[in-house]
């Protein structure tokens, strides 16, 4: 809970940020302070220590699966900000006010990851996306920036509006909307059950971008600014799996069968269109659009396990996938030319950074020794415990289609000369961030338990 009320509390703080500090150096100094402040909350919770205690009613559960991914968002966005906080001012003239809706996001991830009720399933869905919604047209003078925001927000209500439909006829057919509460005969399943069921997996389908409702992501992703789409690539996908998989865990385990089909195949879908389309892209940006739905497909494997090795995969693969794309994305903001082309020769420029962006696609395309490896050799192995071979061969074979893209870029940056001088603005402080969370991302992929460790104690 403490976790919640920190983000709620940051979020605030920055909003009077704008009025009370002048510069924006102290502006953004305060957002990094703000977020080591969560972070330390957040572990101590985790280790026991409540700093302030409030009665959910059983709403609200912050078990150690909860706050560990809490955790790791946490993380993740303390990364963000020490990437990417500078290139933000460049977005628009609301400086604090990007940074308070960030925090109020994260207020939603903690809502999303510990829900117990389906009401606060939704509250905490609708607080990650509509600051998500702002921050995608923040970029007023730009029309794709403006064309983005409202297909997100378009889509965004429409799912919506399938969940709250999900949620209606789930608790006309059991009466109530707490997850422990659903009791009914396995052998007479109600309909109207298996009905919210299905718009429930449609809705939050959608919200993570799995096909075939996948359809508004690229645009969205390609037109927000690249400084937000970073974020809202990895911490807000992996939140919604993280809510996606506690409620399917904690409501509809007992019914597999009526759903584990359906499941496995928009996991084939995912990751069949993710990669295939990946491939043809041009655009660095567009093509970790499609890459982030290919890497929705191997998540969508921890839903159609539900074991646990797909819960502690899970949380590895949103530590690998968020450090790694956030790694990314803090780089391909500073192009100007964000085409493959445009990275023609920049290893020889600044070979530090490259051989940072080598590791992160390593971790990426699921290349031993690096924490995307494993988390997707965990997603596998969860798999093959359910009994599903074919789905585990399809996967493999997709990841190696998604090698082909990613070692584009790095051919790009290696083997590639280039007629121009890059002018990055790449500080001696962004460079060891660098450097830093390559070193996480090799570390989690030799010593997963690092991580894994916390869940069980």
């Amino acid at each position: 809970m403490n976790a919640l009320i920190f983000s709620a509390l940051s979020g605030v703080a920055m909003m009077f940020a704008g009025i009370l500090l002048r510069t924006n150096n102290s502006i953004r100094s305060l957002a990094i302070l703000l977020s080591l402040v969560n972070i330390v909350v957040t572990f101590l919770e985790l280790r026991g220590v409540h700093i302030v205690q409030v009665n959910t009613a059983g709403m609200l559960a912050f078990d150690s699966f909860a706050l560990l991914f809490i955790l790791i968002a946490q993380v993740s966005t303390l990364v963000f900000f020490l990437l990417s906080s500078r290139d933000m001012e460049k977005v628009g003239r609301n400086y604090p006010d990007y940074f308070a809706l960030i925090f109020f996001i994260l207020a939603g991830v903690a809502i999303s990851a510990a829900f117990q009720s389906l009401l606060l399933l939704f509250l905490g869905i609708e607080i990650m996306s509509i600051p998500l919604y702002i921050l995608a047209g923040a970029d007023k003078r730009n029309l794709k920036s403006n064309e983005a925001s409202l297909k997100y927000f378009l889509m965004g209500s429409f799912s919506t509006g399938l969940m709250l439909m999900g949620i209606a006829l789930l608790y006309g057919a059991t009466g109530t909307f707490n997850l422990q509460g659903y009791v009914y005969d396995l052998a007479n399943i109600p309909v109207l059950l298996i009905a919210g069921l299905m718009l429930l997996l449609f809705a939050m389908s959608f919200k993570v971008s799995a096909a075939p409702f996948h359809f508004w992501t690229p645009d969205v992703y390609d037109g927000s600014p690249s400084v937000f789409t970073s974020y809202m690539a990895t911490v807000v996908k992996a939140a919604a799996f993280i809510a996606f998989m506690r409620l399917f865990a904690e409501s509809f385990g007992a019914i597999k069968t009526e759903w584990k089909v359906l499941v496995g195949i928009i996991t084939a879908a995912t990751l069949f269109i993710g990669n295939i389309t990946a491939v043809f892209q041009q655009s660095v940006k567009r093509m970790l659009a499609y890459s982030s739905i290919a890497q929705a497909g191997f998540m969508m494997m921890a839903i159609y396990a539900l074991n646990s090795d797909a819960k502690e995969g899970l949380l590895l693969y949103a530590a690998a996938y968020s450090l790694a794309t956030i790694g990314i994305f803090a780089v391909l903001v500073k192009m100007k030319d964000q085409t493959f082309d445009g990275f023609n020769g920049f290893a020889r420029q600044q070979p530090m950074v490259a051989a940072t962006l080598v590791i992160f696609l390593l971790s990426l395309a699921g290349i031993p020794l690096t924490a995307g490896f494993l988390s997707k050799f965990m997603m596998l192995r969860a798999t093959i415990a359910e009994g599903n071979i074919w789905l585990v061969v399809f996967a493999v074979l997709m990841a190696a289609v998604s090698v082909y893209y990613y070692f584009r870029l790095i051919q790009a940056m290696y083997f590639r000369e280039s007629n121009q001088t890059l002018a990055l603005d790449i500080t001696p402080g962004f460079r060891y961030t660098l450097i830093g969370v390559a070193a996480v991302t090799i570390i989690l992929g030799v010593f997963p338990n690092v991580l894994t460790y916390w869940l069980y104690f």
